[in-house]
């Protein structure tokens, strides 16, 4: 039996480059709101050989999220691996002109949505499993105040999770990959040379090399 992935924001960027580069050794659980994204990448899984399981779900969805982890205890009995890549970019603006809305979303799918997961995916990774955190550090510059706050927050409970379970398990990691030429990143930086930018299969790849790096030591 293959081993279980759960990539949670696969639909598209680094998400689904992970959930392609690790669907020959492992079944992809790929959690997305984009259908279409995600059957394209399934199409792209089976092309590969591999196989993928998809939930169109929202991860602020709370009840959706029970459901799907309910459902990977039913079938699997546990996860291998949980690689965290959903994200909401709330617009870029002064401080002192955030839009409400948009921050209670940046609370509701990075912070909120973040804790509740790792409370949910947890007991399903056990001593053995790993989870993996992107970091994209924005915290107090300029015009990044909502995303920037709650990134920061997210993290920050991953470090809090990495440290208390270190030596029972699951192991945490964070990891900061190099720019990639996202939508989420296109949103912050609309005129940049994305030509520059480093591909998400590219940084899929380092970020597997790091993780079984990190898993040795």
């Amino acid at each position: 039996m293959s081993k279980t992935a759960l990539i949670t924001g696969a639909s598209r960027g680094l998400g689904a480059a992970l959930a392609e580069a690790l669907a020959p050794t492992h079944h992809i659980i790929a959690v997305g709101r984009t259908t279409g994204a995600l059957e394209e990448l399934d199409d792209r899984i089976q092309a590969k050989g591999g196989s993928a399981t998809l939930a169109p779900m929202d991860v602020t969805n709370a009840d959706a999220m029970a459901v799907l982890c309910r459902g990977i205890h039913d079938r699997w009995g546990s996860l291998d691996l949980w690689l965290h890549c959903a994200i909401h970019a709330a617009p870029l603006t002064p401080t002192d002109h955030i839009d409400s809305k948009d921050f209670d979303k940046s609370i509701a799918g990075n912070v909120t949505a973040t804790a509740r997961l790792i409370s949910f995916v947890s007991p399903l990774l056990g001593a053995n499993g790993q989870a993996v955190f992107f970091d994209d550090p924005r915290a107090g510059a300029k015009f990044f105040g909502s995303y920037g706050a709650t990134k920061a927050a997210q993290i920050a409970l991953a470090t809090s999770w990495q440290a208390e379970t270190a030596q029972i398990g699951p192991k945490v990691h964070i990891i900061t990959p190099e720019p990639m030429p996202t939508a989420t990143r296109g949103r912050f930086f609309p005129g940049e040379d994305r030509a520059a930018l480093s591909d998400p299969a590219t940084q899929a790849a380092a970020v597997l090399a790091q993780l079984s790096k990190n898993s040795a030591t």
